[in-house]
């Protein structure tokens, strides 16, 4: 593999969801030798890494994220051989691999909670997770008032009448990072996998593994609408970032530049950047980036307010639109084909601005949410836990279509969830041949992308509803209105996101001039006289 160093400050790196890429072994559900035959479209889409979700040994309560043995391959994924190969494979065709770890919680049939249950209050055993006595006179009551994720209650009461912490579903007992144990096995897991040759390593709830001492009420309902948005006494406490000092010691004694990626919601662009201080973290997901609607003046304000942030612990800044947990950017930008419009556009901005950018599996096709999944095919335990009231994240889950006419399109013999059979008409093996295609768009943008200067980014003064910066000779335009509107040619059209005809070019006394049409974003080169 090519050696670049910094590579992680401008790269494109592509998120695969393993049980939902391709299954290779025909039992409906996507695994590690799936990925490792399916390389090729990733090298030719052109990302620089790929990053996979969980794959370990797991009772997949929550897809994985529930992990019982950090240090092994699930069998519905392959073995630590199919890691090896792939890691091996990917290396070969200069992509780097980055996997997903999972430090707030086991699974609770992870051997460490097996113990803990059989063990007595206040020993080592239970020290390791977040035990406590109930409030009220039996102590029949939750110690605080903290909520699940999920939905519910955040704790979950034991035989011997204590409580244990799971921020997420009771499958998944947080853990207790104030003990030196669960401190000292995370740091060889890390070494276990840089060993095997990883790139990087993704943090799941990178900002939830310390609480505040004493675990104090939150005085809050409905805390999961106040995740990323206000302060809670579980998420984004100042210790965690002890924790990333003593990794990035770890990641920084590996040869190649082994990066660190947070998972982290603050309640502003200026906490998050804690995360990417010099000694801590590479990357954090930008998740105040994918909020913004479908707006020009909400997304040059993220936009601003990230960059100003990064700035000033010298981090490039990460831009995504769409992933596992959250609704795909067609849908939530209206559907249907204004909402593919708006996500090509979309696509267009976030690969031009400086930094770097994660590209969700399905999003080059331009795959909509599936909302109307069966009920019984439902697995997330959103659904679950929400009482069946909350859909969850499924629909954005959906195995993605290769090839053919019919459903599984090529996923495999079959598929863990139904795709459309619409879907047809956006398979892999449907686009590639066409010029106008969102593959053939996001393969033409990935390769032009590696030209474009590494210059800081200059607005340039635009009506309403439309976004106008440069990058040193390098200019994107985005109307995000629903009018056409006539800007001042700003140089030679290199690319747009939709058809180039939509764009009218007119010479007057004043200069050229250039009509942009509504939901539309356009690269440019040079200056107007190109």
């Amino acid at each position: 593999m090519t050696q670049n160093l910094s590579w992680w400050r401008t790269a494109v790196i592509y998120q695969v969801y393993v049980r939902s890429f391709a299954d290779a072994n025909g039992d409906g559900v996507g695994d590690l030798a799936g990925v490792r035959g399916r390389l090729g479209h990733l090298r030719d889409l052109g990302v620089d890494a790929l990053w996979l979700t969980p794959f370990y040994r797991s009772p997949m309560a929550d897809g994985g994220y529930d992990v019982a043995d950090y240090r092994d391959v699930d069998p519905l994924f392959g073995d630590l051989d199919d890691a090896k190969a792939l890691i091996a494979d990917a290396h070969a065709l200069d992509l780097r691999v980055i996997t997903d770890i999972v430090p707030n919680h086991t699974s609770s049939e992870h051997p460490w909670f097996q113990e803990a249950l059989a063990a007595e209050p206040g020993s080592p055993a239970r020290d390791r997770y977040l035990f406590r006595d109930g409030r009220g006179p039996s102590g029949d009551k939750p110690p605080n008032d903290w909520e699940s994720v999920f939905g519910g209650p955040a704790w979950t009461q034991v035989a011997d009448g204590q409580w244990y912490l799971h921020l997420f579903d009771p499958a998944q007992p947080d853990l207790n990072w104030r003990n030196p144990e669960v401190r000292e096995e995370f740091a060889d897991i890390l070494r276990f996998w840089l060993d095997l040759g990883v790139d990087g390593l993704r943090i799941d709830v990178a900002h939830g593994m310390i609480k505040a001492d004493g675990l104090p009420d939150t005085g809050r309902t409905k805390q999961i609408g106040l995740l990323g948005r206000a302060e809670l006494p579980y998420f984004d406490q100042d210790g965690v970032h002890e924790i990333y000092r003593e990794w990035r010691k770890i990641l920084d004694s590996y040869p190649g530049e082994r990066i660190g990626v947070a998972e982290a919601w603050a309640p502003n662009a200026e906490r998050l950047a804690r995360y990417l201080r010099p000694d801590e973290l590479h990357q954090a997901f930008n998740f105040h980036y994918v909020e913004a609607g479908w707006s020009a003046d909400e997304f040059r304000q993220v936009i601003d307010e990230s960059l100003a942030a990064v700035d000033q612990v010298g981090a490039p800044c990460t831009w995504v639109l769409s992933n596992h947990d959250i609704e795909r950017h067609v849908t939530r930008y209206g559907g249907g084909e204004t909402g593919l419009r708006r996500a090509r556009a979309a696509a267009l901005l976030t690969l031009a601005l400086p930094g770097s950018a994660y590209v969700y599996q399905g999003e080059e096709l331009g795959l909509p949410e599936v909302t109307d999944l069966p009920e019984d095919v439902l697995v997330d335990p959103k659904w679950t836990r929400s009482g069946f009231t909350e859909r969850g994240r499924d629909g954005c889950r959906v195995p993605i279509p290769w090839s053919g006419s019919e459903p599984p399109f090529g996923f495999g013999a079959s598929s863990w969830l139904p795709q459309p059979t619409e879907w047809a008409a956006l398979t892999v093996e449907a686009q590639a041949g066409d010029p106008h295609s969102t593959l053939s768009l996001y393969r033409d943008a990935l390769r032009l992308r590696r030209e474009l200067p590494e210059a800081p980014l200059e607005w340039v003064d635009a009506p309403d509803d439309v976004l106008v910066f440069r990058r040193d000779g390098f200019t994107c335009t985005v109307n995000f209105g629903a009018s056409p509107v006539t800007l001042p040619k700003p140089g030679r059209l290199v690319l747009t996101s939709s058809p180039t005809n939509e764009f009218t070019v007119s010479d007057g006394a004043a200069g050229s001039t250039v009509t942009v049409p509504p939901d539309s974003a356009a690269w440019w080169s040079g200056d107007a006289d190109d």
